[in-house]
């Protein structure tokens, strides 16, 4: 029997069978039988056996309703032929795949045994590989066509019915939704990939900070470098300066030095002028002391002379006096009495004027200090409050900023530590990825070294293909002898060691020699021809068991495609890509599979030893990484708990700090509330006082027009005064001048002018030439005096004190030149470009404000600028990596876009082919009967319709409805179209139930016969199940008939 074909049914308890053993021919099967008898049970159990859900079977709505009534469990057994080179596993399996499924009422179970009934799988994935191996799909109409599928369809003239059948028939269906759902899967993958692009975003932004900061810190480094520059410079200036110092003192050394000899001389020519000067006043203050020898005599006589004269006038003028005195006091009394009362009357009424003036004065003094005063009271308190106001909105502001200042500061520790945190969290989740990653490497390691011995490759790009091709081959277990593997399985089981493969070989036979005929004529690798070892029992293992000889390599896909079948090469079993795509075609079908990725990558390879060191090398240099990392995030660590004590502190001040700038704004409302009640208050009363004041005022004037009164009076009195002592005084006149003439000429005979003017014009002479000479040596010793000091003081104090100096100037430059040449050299300095012509305060104050600002831009970042760089260089790594990986995901996706389009186009492409391919068989099929047909397939919408033209119609007009035909040759029709559709797919085996309902007895008989010659033509397998009689079909080698047991009443 052929590969994939159905051997044996065996049921228990399922559905209507308690025991059902039923075995089948290699090419047609008809199975008849008594409705009820359970022949549709026989094909529902083998769309269960295969996988089919209970939904799909349209029998049951669960696997537990298919268990008979009162039982606990149903059992399948489906023999599978496994022969030939279409055999899925021999060296497994055997001649006979047993596959099994026990249904209970919790569970399901699906077991894959050998030909001696050993179980050999037990996964679903293990059932699905077999399918896709013999391209069963059960749930496909043309490979089991139901008895509920046969009656809805060929009963249906739906048009949309049709296509649906049609399209699932021929796995358009299938191909459509796994190409949609491919679609939908690189959509999907698409949007994850744009979503993981996006990740980075954040991450790309972060690196872009951090190379900010680099540039930041980069700066800060340049502003270093220049103080460092400017303090070299400075230390140089200083040298420079003193020298600059040094060569001024020297020039004012010397000056002073030229300024002692004209001092000199001057100080001697005024010693000299003061010594002849000395003599002459010698000489002169003799003759001046014989003048006053001679003059004292002179002037005693010219005294006595004086008093005689002054004695005779003063008696004589008491004489006169006393007789005028008689006759003016009588002549003066009266007007003088009358002066003297008005006097006394106007002094009175001045008195009393001044008193009510001051009282006025005081009276306007008390107003305006009352005045002065309360405007003094109110604005001291109004600036009182003002000032308040001030100082406290002084405060409230300088509160705000400090409340400000520590909340940005608060704000700036908050974003620092949330950076910790979260580089403490990323060093984390690294340090545990690369923890898994180490075992991952420990773990390939170990298998490494298991495997490093017998089992090696030419090149390491076939790896991969290699462990898809050969499979589980490469975990077997070669023994000589079937006690050999008793005592394996035994040594298995101790240890656990389950679906333990063995395969029994004789280790003497030598390597086999496979001629050139037998091998695959193309110029590709196959697998045999990779694989070395020393072993010969090894190789001629893959051989038996593997097919290792017609397996063939290749680089990539679209070879792969070319080799496999196109070119449709003698010996070819399989062919396999690089990455593990196989390739292989069964009859008319190609198919192609996807690449395992359960597999593992690398079990095979030129020298695995390489390959240990490798991987150990890559494990220690994650291991100093991670050491790193951990160094790192303690140093993190413990800045995050001190910037957490900091900012508790700066939390707890900034707590308290806006608790006082509460305080203050309260404050500051209540001295504005008091501010404006002050404002409203009265102005002050002085009414009384101007009223008193108006009162004196008014007193005043009265008195005032008396005191006139009385002046006019006295003026006249003053005046009468007056005119009498003129007249008293020319009376006085005329009796006094005798006498006093008298008194003159004596006193002109005794003393004559010349010669008291003679004698004191000499003495005058003398004492004035005396007074000269005094007054020039006083001169000269001024001006000696004057040049000594200038001496002293601006000559030689100077050379002293700058001599002084420059001894300490050269001291300081030796010194200054000492600690600028411990600095550096002036060469460099003069590199830099000198000092410019800068002086000590510019590069005082310019080094200052850089230290300034490096300080405060030093603050603003925390970490060093390698750390950053580290940072940078660490994070550009991973984004890089990631970006390479993103890339990488890109362009697979591009690929697999343009591979999913190039696949839609070719599936489009094969639609109209297909549809036109179903025209063709249709009308052979149909042309048995002499009815020609087409069918129109609309993709769009999803239509199939079919139009027959019938041999008795005269008018050979098209028949677009098949519900206007009979009920035979619209069965007959549809069976064509059935037929038409398994032409134009492949499966090992196929079934029908009921295929012929609604046929009369000649659409019967055509159509048996139609059905048995496809059948017998194709040489697949097929299963016709049927309640009618079937004895015009005769069996035969190709045909196997069997009677169903009529059912119990």
């Amino acid at each position: 029997m052929a590969a994939g074909t159905i051997s044996r049914i065996r049921l228990e308890n399922f559905m209507c069978h308690s025991s059902l053993h039923i075995e089948l021919g290699e090419h047609v099967n008809f199975i008849t039988g008594q409705n009820g008898s359970g022949k549709s049970a026989i094909l529902t159990a083998l769309c269960v056996a295969f996988g089919c859900r209970a939904k799909n079977t349209q029998r049951a709505a669960s696997l537990k309703d298919f268990i008979k009534t009162g039982c606990s469990y149903a059992s399948i057994l489906v023999d599978i032929s496994n022969h030939g080179e279409d055999a899925f596993k021999p060296e497994v399996f055997g001649n006979v795949i047993i596959l099994e499924r026990r249904i209970t009422e919790s569970s399901s179970s699906t077991v894959l045994k050998d030909q001696h009934g050993r179980k050999v799988a037990h996964r679903k994935d293990d059932l699905v590989e077999i399918i896709e191996h013999f391209n069963i799909d059960v749930e496909n109409p043309c490979v089991i066509m139901s008895q509920d599928k046969s009656r809805e369809f060929l009963h249906s003239g739906n048009d949309k019915d049709k296509f649906k059948f049609f399209f699932k028939a021929t796995l358009l269906q299938q191909v459509n939704d796994l190409l949609g759902s491919i679609r939908k899967n690189l959509n999907a993958a698409d949007s994850i990939v744009e979503e993981l692009e996006r990740s980075i975003m954040p991450v790309l932004k972060e690196l872009d900070d951090i190379q900010d900061k680099i540039k930041y810190m980069e700066h800060i480094e340049e502003i270093a470098h220049e103080i460092e520059n400017l303090k070299k410079k400075l230390a140089w200036a200083w040298v420079y300066d003193v020298d600059k110092k040094i060569g001024e003192q020297t020039e004012k050394l010397e000056k002073l030095r030229e300024r002692i000899p004209a001092c000199q001389e001057r100080i001697d020519r005024n010693t000299a002028i003061i010594e002849e000067l000395s003599k002459e006043l010698i000489v002169k203050k003799e003759n001046v002391r014989s003048f006053l020898e001679k003059t004292q005599e002179v002037r005693r006589m010219k005294e006595k002379m004086q008093h005689d004269i002054h004695e005779q006038s003063t008696n004589m003028s008491k004489t006169i006096e006393k007789k005028v005195d008689c006759s003016s006091s009588c002549f003066f009394s009266l007007a003088v009495k009358l002066k003297m009362d008005l006097e006394k009357e106007h002094a009175r009424g001045m008195q009393v004027l001044n008193k009510m003036n001051t009282r006025v004065k005081q009276l306007e003094v008390q107003v305006h200090e009352f005045q002065l005063q309360h405007m003094q009271q109110t604005q001291a308190e109004v600036f009182q409050v003002e000032d308040s106001i001030r100082e406290l909105q002084q405060e409230i502001n300088s509160a705000n900023l400090s409340a400000t200042r520590l909340s940005e500061e608060e704000k700036k520790l908050s974003e620092e530590l949330h950076d910790i945190i979260k580089s403490i969290s990323d060093i984390g989740k690294e340090v545990d990825e690369d923890g898994r990653r180490i075992n991952q490497l420990k773990s390939q390691i170990e298998d490494l070294r298991r495997r490093q011995h017998d089992k090696q490759l030419a090149s390491d790009c076939w790896s991969l293909a290699v462990d898809c091709a050969l499979g589980r081959l490469l975990d077997a277990f070669i023994v000589s002898c079937h006690k050999d593997s008793l005592v394996l399985r035994e040594c298995a089981k101790e240890v656990k060691y389950h679906n333990l493969q063995i395969i029994i070989y004789d280790f003497a036979k030598p390597r086999l020699d496979i001629p050139n005929h037998l091998l695959p004529s193309t110029t590709h690798l196959t697998i045999l021809s990779v694989i070395h070892s020393e072993n010969p029992t090894i190789l001629n293992v893959l051989v038996d068991q593997g097919h290792a000889e017609r397996q063939v390599l290749v680089r990539d896909y679209e070879v792969g495609k070319s080799v496999a079948f196109d070119k449709r090469i003698r010996n070819l079993k399989e062919v396999y890509t690089s990455d593990g795509c196989k390739m292989f075609y069964r009859g008319s079908v190609e198919t192609i599979l996807p690449p395992n990725r359960k597999w593992r990558a690398g079990r095979l390879c030129t020298s695995l030893g390489e390959k240990i060191i490798e991987i150990e090398n890559e494990a220690a240099e994650i291991k100093k990484i991670n050491s790193e990392r951990l160094d790192c995030k303690g140093k993190l660590v413990i800045d995050r708990d001190n910037i957490n004590s900091k900012l508790r502190s700066l939390k707890r001040k900034r707590e308290d700090e806006e608790q006082h700038l509460e305080r203050k704004k309260v404050q500051l409302d209540d001295t504005k509330k008091i501010s404006i009640a002050n404002k409203h208050d009265t102005a002050v009363d002085t009414s009384e006082l101007e009223a008193e004041m108006m009162q004196v005022k008014e007193d005043i004037g009265n008195k005032e027009l008396v005191l006139e009164k009385i002046n006019l009076k006295l003026t006249d009195a003053l005046r009468e005064e007056n005119d009498k002592r003129a007249s008293y005084k020319d009376f006085i006149d005329i009796l006094c001048f005798p006498v006093v003439n008298s008194l003159h000429i004596l006193n002109a005979k005794c003393f004559t002018p010349e010669s008291a003017h003679a004698e004191m014009g000499s003495i005058s002479d003398a004492e004035h030439e005396l007074q000269l000479v005094e007054e020039k040596i006083h001169d000269a010793q001024q001006d000696k005096a004057h040049y000594e000091g200038v001496m002293e003081m601006k000559v030689l104090a100077p050379i002293q004190m700058t001599e002084s100096e420059l001894t300490d100037l050269q001291k300081l430059h030796q010194e200054y030149f000492e600690k600028a040449s411990r600095i550096c050299a002036e060469s460099e300095v003069e590199a830099l470009g000198g000092v410019g012509g800068s002086t000590l305060e510019q590069l005082s104050d310019c080094i200052n404000k850089l230290n300034q600002k490096f300080q405060q831009e030093s603050r603003r970042y925390t970490k060093t600028i390698d750390d950053l760089r580290a940072l940078h260089d660490k994070k550009g790594r991973k984004i890089l990596r990631k970006q390479q990986m993103y890339e990488g995901f890109r362009g697979k996706l591009n690929a697999c876009q343009k591979a999913l389009d190039l696949r839609w186009r070719k599936f489009q492409r094969n639609t109209g082919l297909l549809k036109r391919q179903l025209t063709w068989l249709f009308n052979e099929h149909l042309g048995k009967k002499g009815i020609s047909g087409h069918i129109n397939v609309h993709y769009k919408n999803e239509v199939l319709s079919v139009e027959l033209t019938m041999p008795q119609d005269a008018s050979r007009d098209t028949v677009r409805d098949t519900r206007g035909l009979s009920g035979g040759e619209r069965s007959f029709s549809t069976l064509c179209f059935t037929l038409a559709l398994h032409g134009m797919t492949e499966a090992p085996f196929r079934a029908m139930d009921e295929f012929d309902v609604f046929m009369d007895a000649v659409s019967r008989k055509i159509s048996l016969d139609t059905l048995v010659d496809f059948a017998v033509a194709q040489g697949s397998q097929w299963i016709f199940i049927t309640p009618h009689d079937i004895s015009m079909v005769k069996a035969g080698d190709r045909i196997k008939k069997q009677q169903m047991a009529a059912p119990r009443g």
